[in-house]
């Protein structure tokens, strides 16, 4: 089994724990997955990154580097106490962000980062993984069930502005 806090080394490339000399690459990938996020600086995802850092019981961060030492994905993921759907207990752990560059999609890198990603869940005490994404991304739709995902349900969120016109 893949321990969170161990490497862990495939075909060239290998996983471990982000560390705060990870965090420029691994803005670099956020900035991939998450290219809208508003009100970020350009320097990245710092604060958030840093704050991921700083409480390591509830949240982890694996990166994921090929051969020449580049990261190439990364895996966030939290405990979450709250009720989540489609899941039968709590804590659960929660797959908060996953990207594999293009390149290397399809080598068992992001197989790799989820297995790690369990491995650090189970310590943690939990029985389920959960995760979601947006009803369009039918990339990352077949990625979660080549990782052994299950379909729960779908959602639709709904917002209505309480703020007048003027």
């Amino acid at each position: 089994m893949v321990q969170a806090d161990a490497v862990s080394v495939n075909d060239g490339w290998r996983v471990r724990p982000a560390t705060e000399a990870d965090l420029a690459a691994w803005a670099q990938l956020r900035r991939a997955l998450w290219p809208d996020d508003e009100g970020e600086t350009p320097s990245g995802h710092g604060d958030d990154m840093r704050g991921l850092l700083s409480r390591p019981d509830g949240n982890v961060c694996l990166l994921a580097f090929d051969e020449r030492g580049q990261a190439c994905g990364f895996a966030e993921a939290s405990l979450r106490t709250d009720y989540v759907n489609g899941t039968d207990g709590s804590p659960v752990g929660f797959l908060e962000g996953w990207y594999v560059v293009p390149e290397l999609r399809g080598n068992g890198v992001g197989r790799a980062l989820i297995a790690a990603v369990e491995a650090w869940t189970k310590q943690r005490g939990c029985a389920e993984l959960a995760s979601d994404s947006l009803l369009d991304n039918r990339d990352a739709h077949r990625a979660h069930a080549a990782c052994g995902f299950e379909e729960t349900e779908r959602v639709v969120y709904f917002r209505k502005s309480l703020h007048s016109g003027s």
